[in-house]
């Protein structure tokens, strides 16, 4: 299976599979590579007969990044150029229900928490990270330590109180929101730090891509050294997921125009699965479907979206 959908006019900057239904997904994109311009949210239905836009949603700025709710399977948050956060819901036909203006800079990041689901984080690059509520008209809390832009955050799978950050600074930041500070500092790469995710199967797992081109795998008992270091990528390392079906999976999409899918538990040098190249501009978004083991969807500069199930996901 693959198909393709165009996000015509607008590049493709972050994808998401709904936590909620296995067929819906949506798509921040910007005009004119996010440079200058409006942005557009896409919520998508995958059906038998291919893509089909099921709302559209038009902004002042463009849109960098989103998150589906984990409490409300119609609404969804995302990031903007502007610096502002938005509130959608899909049953609305035409403005955001919330829309929050505290971020300095561009809003890269917003992630929802997966356990206790009534709160999201944003990292911008204004260097910070923010803690949000929904129904709350201001931040709950700023972490302010990251020294250059932060442009991935991510909440535990695990633990609902944690959550870490990807910088700029070549820092990997962990909070737990009952601390006013960090309670780790990983220097992961030597050089900026685009995309983190922690593994769905090891609490103590994460992973991180760089500009350094690579993909590295860590273990937060023993942060002096990555437990894996995956190179391949010809150039940055835009985003990181971990398989939400197999412990040792991680997805790559980079400058390269290329996602590459990768067995962390493989002898070093055979660690790389497979390469989707059909891309043809920066990839930048990358998720698995939760509910459809296998399937996956990016999102590129070329204004395309391509859903499909890599052959070397499927279980032999």
């Amino acid at each position: 299976m693959f198909v393709k959908f165009r996000t015509e006019g607008f590049n493709g900057y972050s994808v998401k599979w709904s936590p909620f239904f296995e067929n819906k997904l949506a798509v921040a994109s910007s005009s004119n590579f996010g440079l200058v311009g409006n942005g557009r949210l896409w919520l998508l239905g995958v059906g038998p007969e291919g893509i089909v836009a099921e709302r559209v949603y038009d902004t002042q700025d463009g849109l960098f990044d989103i998150a589906w709710s984990e409490v409300n399977e119609n609404q969804l948050v995302t990031s903007s150029g502007d610096g502002s956060i938005k509130l959608w819901d899909a049953t609305l036909a035409d403005f955001p229900i919330q829309n929050w203006q505290e971020h300095q800079r561009e809003v890269f990041s917003v992630d929802w928490n997966l356990i206790t689901k009534d709160i999201f984080s944003s990292g911008s690059w204004d260097h910070t990270v923010k803690i949000w509520n929904p129904q709350a008209p201001r931040s709950l809390q700023t972490y302010t330590e990251h020294t250059h832009c932060v442009y991935s955050t991510a909440w535990s799978p695990y633990n609902p109180t944690l959550l870490m950050s990807g910088s700029g600074d070549q820092t990997v930041k962990v909070w737990d929101i009952k601390s006013p500070r960090s309670v780790q500092t990983i220097r992961a790469h030597h050089n900026e730090v685009l995309s983190v995710d922690w593994n769905k199967y090891q609490d103590n797992m994460l992973v991180t891509g760089s500009v350094d081109r690579t993909v590295k795998v860590w273990d937060m008992r023993r942060p002096d050294r990555e437990v894996v270091c995956l190179a391949g990528h010809e150039y940055a390392v835009r985003r990181v997921k971990c398989s939400p079906h197999r412990p040792n999976v991680v997805a790559s999409a980079g400058y390269d125009m290329s996602v590459r899918f990768w067995d962390t538990a493989a002898p070093p040098g055979r660690n790389m699965m497979e390469v989707h190249d059909a891309h043809t501009e920066f990839v930048l978004g990358v998720d698995f479907n939760l509910y459809m083991e296998g399937q996956v969807a990016t999102c590129a500069w070329d204004e395309n979206l391509h859903v499909f199930m890599p052959p070397s996901l499927l279980r032999r």
